[in-house]
């Protein structure tokens, strides 16, 4: 899948929630997911993702590839070989590309510091290092918000016109931070033009409540396996703490 169409996918959601990226970015986004139209457009608009394009450029410009490489897009959201070789001197750049985006800069100087042996640019890694809604502030930073922005997987177990029920991985809170739980059944949003096809037992994933992807089953175990590495990660910081697990709090509320 082209890289533009698949950031499209992870993007739509938080789009229309009006957390992130151009206000009107929504509609170009769901012609891209459809049809592949607008490319440019597409592209121009992803560019404005406050917390996305910065790891889309960082994972490029390591690799010596274009942000929208599929291999680079699939390496933020999902997973796979690009991240490996990540080390504590590739962030330092990145945070401060997310000063420019809006991170507070003493939130930066904090994360530098802080930074484990062996960081990711996955997004749950931001999610739960550098701390959801710490860019934009539009969300708090706590375990619900976090559950619902990283990028999830589960297995359909019933398709109806505009929902699905599947059996879904879940974040809970754990000792020193979170941990991988027990899967639960959940009811999410989907819109049978942007997964086709869809059939009971496919394992897709799920971004905000909203079904992005079908997942082949080498992705499906790529996102398992990295979104492990990036609680691991995060971990070693130590700041998932009661705050994050509890829903009515957040680091710096909503401003972080």
């Amino acid at each position: 899948m082209e890289g533009f169409r698949l950031a499209a996918r992870f993007s739509i959601a938080t789009n229309r929630l009006n957390y992130c990226g151009p206000a009107d970015a929504a509609p170009v986004l769901y012609r891209a997911i459809v049809d592949g139209s607008d490319r440019a457009a597409t592209e121009e608009a992803l560019a404005q993702f406050e917390a996305l394009y910065p790891y889309l450029e960082a994972i490029a410009r390591k690799h010596g590839r274009h942000p929208f490489d599929p291999e680079v897009v699939e390496a933020y959201w999902i997973g796979n070989a690009l991240l490996d070789d990540f080390g504590r001197e590739d962030f330092p750049p990145l945070l401060r590309a997310l000063v420019a985006r809006g991170l507070p800069g003493f939130v930066a100087r904090e994360l530098e510091r802080d930074l484990p042996a062996h960081p990711i640019p996955h997004h749950l890694f931001h999610v739960l290092f550098v701390g959801v809604g710490s860019v934009t502030g539009h969300v708090t930073t706590n375990l619900s918000n976090a559950e619902l922005c990283r990028p999830g997987w589960g297995k359909v177990r019933e398709i109806g016109p505009n929902q699905l029920e599947v059996q879904q991985s879940t974040l809970v809170a754990a000792e020193g931070g979170v941990a991988l739980g027990e899967d639960r059944r959940a009811t999410i949003a989907y819109d049978r033009r942007m997964l086709p096809d869809l059939a009971v037992g496919d394992t897709i994933a799920v971004h905000w409540g909203w079904g992005a992807l079908r997942l082949e089953r080498s992705q499906a175990e790529a996102l398992e396996r990295y979104t492990r590495r990036s609680i691991a990660a995060a971990h070693r910081r130590g700041v998932l703490d009661s705050r994050l697990a509890d829903p009515e709090a957040g680091r710096g509320t909503t401003a972080g």
